[in-house]
């Protein structure tokens, strides 16, 4: 059975102004009960993640001003919103959603994070309201307690994932790819195992074409035991971040070239929701439910 983590509070401990493009967490869910994609019994909710893996990946320091809410004005401003516990608890409970979604995935072939993605955060540094870097955690939990060997993270988020990049940026066990658009945040990229930037208005046939060389390349450079997907759908043309131009079919597309990939290479597969700040929220559920109903499609048989 496909597992996805959720919990309520990925939806609702933002102060005002963050709210609506988190509306989502509670939607997608929501969505993929009413039309009968999922059941209940494919949903979890996790616990709180433990310090000692935190700590297998971000710095002590930086990790106990989060914890005792102390964490400097300039760094909560760089995050994007003030600190507060439930934010914290919020991250940790995403954190742990992906650790156990990685476990299942070794049994099943895939698992879900309705949310997570948070990719911006880097070693003693949170950004772009990311405060823990799910994926990274779960890749260090994995590599710490040799249930993987080599891991290859795909971050096709709109964004460049240079939190993560710094953090694995002398682990030559795992394998940073990210494809961005090259003029959007973060303005300081770090340096992944391979980059791929993006002009502003790619459409759907350029972005399938470049995805579809490099996933073979990396596949067949690095040859991963475990894979983490960051699916960001910010791809899209309705997206208000983005600057890249891709309709919901191509996005579809692009996540349906990772899975086959990681059915056809055997390696199971976590996935995280990233971005997806559409002015419609119907384009944003839409999209991020067209991955799940992909994944049931292609992986629940």
């Amino acid at each position: 059975m496909i597992k996805i983590a959720w919990h309520p509070l990925y939806a609702h401990p933002l102060p005002e102004g963050h709210r609506f493009p988190m509306l989502k967490y509670e939607l997608i869910p929501e969505q993929l009960l009413h039309e009968g994609t999922i059941e209940q019994a494919n949903l979890f909710s996790p616990d709180l993640v433990t310090e000692k893996n935190v700590l297998l990946t971000h710095q002590k320091e930086y990790w106990e001003q989060l914890r005792d809410l102390t964490l400097p004005p300039r760094e909560q401003r760089r995050i994007g919103f003030p600190l507060n516990a439930q934010l914290v608890e919020r991250e940790l409970r995403i954190a742990q959603g992906t650790i156990d979604g990685a476990n299942y995935a070794l049994s099943n072939g895939i698992a879900f994070n309705v949310a997570g993605g948070t990719h911006h955060a880097g070693h003693s540094w949170g950004e772009g309201f990311c405060l823990l870097n799910d994926q990274a955690i779960t890749a260090n939990y994995l590599l710490n307690n040799k249930i993987a060997n080599r891991i290859l993270i795909i971050d096709l988020d709109v964004h460049q994932g240079n939190g993560t990049a710094e953090i694995f940026i002398n682990e030559p066990r795992v394998f940073t790819f990210s494809m961005h658009a090259d003029k959007n945040f973060p303005f300081r990229k770090e340096q992944s195992d391979l980059d791929v930037p993006l002009n502003d208005g790619l459409g759907d046939e350029e972005y399938l074409k470049l995805l579809e060389g490099h996933l073979k390349d990396v596949f067949e450079q690095h040859h991963p035991d475990f894979v983490f997907y960051l699916s960001g759908v910010d791809v899209l043309s309705t997206d208000k971040l983005g600057k890249l131009a891709m309709s919901k079919a191509g996005c579809k597309e692009r996540d349906r070239m990772v899975f086959k990939m990681c059915m056809d290479k055997k390696v199971p597969v976590q996935v995280s929701m990233g971005g997806g700040y559409s002015k419609d929220i119907k384009d944003i559920v839409d999209a991020h439910c067209n991955t799940f109903r992909l994944a049931f499609d292609m992986f629940n048989v």
